[in-house]
C-alpha cells in the first residue's frame, strides 16, 4: 500500500508541475528581469553594508614614513565599499536564492525552500525512494533562473560600479533601491518589481486558508507514511 501512495503522490506531483508550467509559459525557465536583478543586487549590497555599519574602527591611511597620516572612518571608508562589493562578490549572494513557481513576479526569488523541496526531502528523510531524473546531491543546486540573474548580476555591477561608489561617497541618505534601480538602471523601463513585498504573517494567513488540494494531499501523504 505504501507504494501505491506514493506512486499516487509522485504523479500527482508531475501534473502539478506540469499544470504550472502550462499556465505561466511554454518556457519553463523564466528568467529575472532587469527590474529584478537590480532588485536583488541592491537588497543584498544593503544587507552587506549594515552588517559593517556599526564599526567603530578608525583607519590610518599614507606611507609608512608619512609622519602625517590621514585618519578615515571605516563605515564611510573606501575599503568598507570594496569589501561588500567584492570579498566575496556580491553577486555571489544570489545563488543562495531559489525559485517558488507558485509565486508571481519577484517575489518568486527567495532564499527559502519552497513547499514541494521540503516535501520531498521530508520524503526522503521517512526512508521513501523518490526518483526525480536527476541525483539528489543536485536537487539543490541553483536553477537556471538563479544563475542567470547572477550572471546579470555581475554585469550590472561592472556597468553601474560609479553610480554605486557615488551613492556611497554622497547619497547614502537615500535608499540604494530608489537611487540606483529606480532612477538610474530602470529609469525609462519598468520598476513595479521594486514594490513588490511579502507580509509574512498574511502570507502565514494565506498559506493556511488558500493552500490547494495537492498541497492537503501531500500533507496526508506524509502523515500516512508515519504510520
Amino acid at each position: 500500500m505504501q507504494y501505491i501512495r506514493v506512486f499516487t503522490f509522485m504523479c500527482m506531483l508531475v501534473s502539478l508541475c506540469t499544470l504550472s508550467v502550462a499556465e505561466d509559459d511554454e518556457d519553463p525557465v523564466k528568467k529575472a528581469t532587469l527590474c529584478e536583478v537590480c532588485k536583488f543586487l541592491a537588497t543584498e549590497l544593503n544587507a552587506r553594508l549594515e552588517e559593517t555599519g556599526k564599526s567603530k574602527a578608525v583607519l590610518e591611511t599614507g606611507h609608512g614614513f608619512d609622519k602625517k597620516k590621514k585618519r578615515v572612518q571605516y563605515q564611510k571608508s573606501e575599503l568598507r565599499l570594496i569589501e561588500a562589493l567584492h570579498e566575496p562578490h556580491i553577486c555571489e549572494q544570489i545563488l543562495k536564492y531559489k525559485v517558488h513557481k507558485e509565486k508571481k513576479g519577484s517575489l518568486r526569488f527567495d532564499k527559502r525552500e519552497s513547499e514541494t523541496m521540503q516535501t520531498l526531502h521530508g520524503l526522503v528523510n521517512k526512508g521513501v525512494k523518490v526518483d526525480l531524473g536527476i541525483p539528489q546531491e543536485m536537487w539543490d543546486s541553483p536553477s537556471a533562473e538563479v544563475t542567470d540573474m547572477q550572471r546579470k548580476c555581475f554585469q550590472m555591477v561592472e556597468d553601474h560600479e560609479e553610480d554605486i561608489e557615488d551613492w556611497y561617497f554622497h547619497n547614502q541618505q537615500r535608499d540604494i533601491m530608489e537611487y540606483l534601480c529606480a532612477d538610474l538602471v530602470l529609469r525609462k523601463g519598468n520598476k513595479e518589481c521594486l514594490y513588490e513585498h511579502t507580509d509574512p504573517e498574511l502570507e502565514d494567513a494565506q498559506n493556511s486558508e488558500d493552500m490547494d488540494h495537492t498541497q492537503v494531499y501531500i500533507k496526508l501523504e506524509l502523515k500516512l507514511l508515519e504510520k
